[in-house]
Order: C-alpha cells, then structure tokens, then sequence
C-alpha cells in the first residue's frame, strides 16, 4: 500500500472517470489534496448538485434542471425537423453549430453488441412514438461515424423508412483548414460521398 486508505480510494474512484487513466486519476488526486477545503467543498457540493437536479427531460432525454428542457419547450423551433443524436452531449455541439433549428431525440448511447448494448438498451422505442403524430418530416441521424454509429444510423433508418418519413444522414468528412495529405482514407471517402453540388 503506497497511500493513506483515503488517498488510494480517491484514486480508485477518479480512475473510473472516462479518460482517465491511473496516472491522470494520481495527478488529480494530488492537485485534490494541495486545494484549500472550500475548493474541494465547491467541488464536491457541485457534483452533489448535478446529482439532486439535474435528470432527463421527458420528451426528448436531453438532460434538464425541470421536467421538460428549454429546447422542448422553444416554440421557435421547426417541429417537422427531428435530429437524433447519441448523448446530450452532442445537441450542444450541434447548437454551438447554429445551423439546426429542429427538436432532438437522444439515443442514451449506440447500438454495440460487443459492449452488450442492443436497441433495447436505447430510447428507440420512444423514437418511433415521437412519431406517430404524423407532424415530423425528417428525421436527420447525427450518430457519431464510427462503427456503433453507423449501425445505430442503418437500424434506425430501416425501422423509420415505411413511416414514410424522410431519413437523412449527416455528412462527414475534412475539417475546415484540414489539409487533404494528412486525411485518412476513411475520412476523404466520406467527404466524397457527402459532396453536395456548388
């Protein structure tokens, strides 16, 4: 035992936070234990905080402070544009965008049988009742471009097709001020296949 009890199960606990690792989870633990006791108390009643108020909002899954988020509840927006993402996370790199002016459905996560997650596992079925309204036109699916993505895309695409609901797919490719050398393969495939006309 190289730590104090207290010190190691710090450790133990950040370790367990995505992207950190061992050495990052030891490095914080440190810059923990040189903070004044008011930091560390910020700290702590923030996380207290995100735990006791904020939950998901129950249209869409976004996470909210109320029952409903703000974006439900923006009446400016076109309520015949759906755009379904993966996690909470992602609407906010749409918006910072500014360019989507829809509602959102979050997904809660991919379809990835090798981590044991199916579409029983994601909010799928609240998708498709989003839908029976008959007031969304199109749907654009804006799952991250991996493999977990692309098949999330592929199912969702075929469940949503004979609803005769317009399905579309987000383009990816090069980054503006990307060079083209240093673009992987996969990368410029996908920016030719996503080319629109000039």
């Amino acid at each position: 035992m190289y730590y104090a009890a207290p010190v190691a199960m710090l450790i133990d606990e950040l370790a367990k936070l995505p992207g950190i690792g061992p050495k990052s989870a030891q490095r914080l633990a440190f810059y923990l234990l040189k903070v004044s006791p008011g930091e560390a108390g910020r700290l702590v009643n923030a996380i207290v905080d995100v735990k006791e108020k904020i939950g998901f909002c129950g249209v869409c899954f976004n996470i909210t402070e109320g029952d409903v988020c703000e974006l439900c509840q923006d009446f400016n927006r076109d309520d015949s544009l759906l755009c379904v993402v993966e996690e909470p996370r992602d609407i906010i790199a749409l918006e910072k965008a500014g360019n989507f002016k829809g509602r959102y459905h979050v997904l809660g996560g991919a379809i990835s049988p090798i981590e044991g997650i199916g579409p029983g596992d994601l909010k799928i079925k609240e998708l498709l009742n989003r839908l029976k309204d008959g007031k969304i036109k199109e749907i654009v699916i804006a799952t991250n471009p991996n493999i977990e993505g692309e098949a999330t895309a592929m199912y969702i695409a075929k469940l949503v097709k004979p609803l005769e609901i317009r399905v579309t797919r987000i383009a990816s490719g090069l980054p503006v001020g990307g060079d083209l050398e240093y673009a992987d393969e996969v990368t410029l495939g996908k920016a030719l296949e996503g080319r629109r006309e000039m």
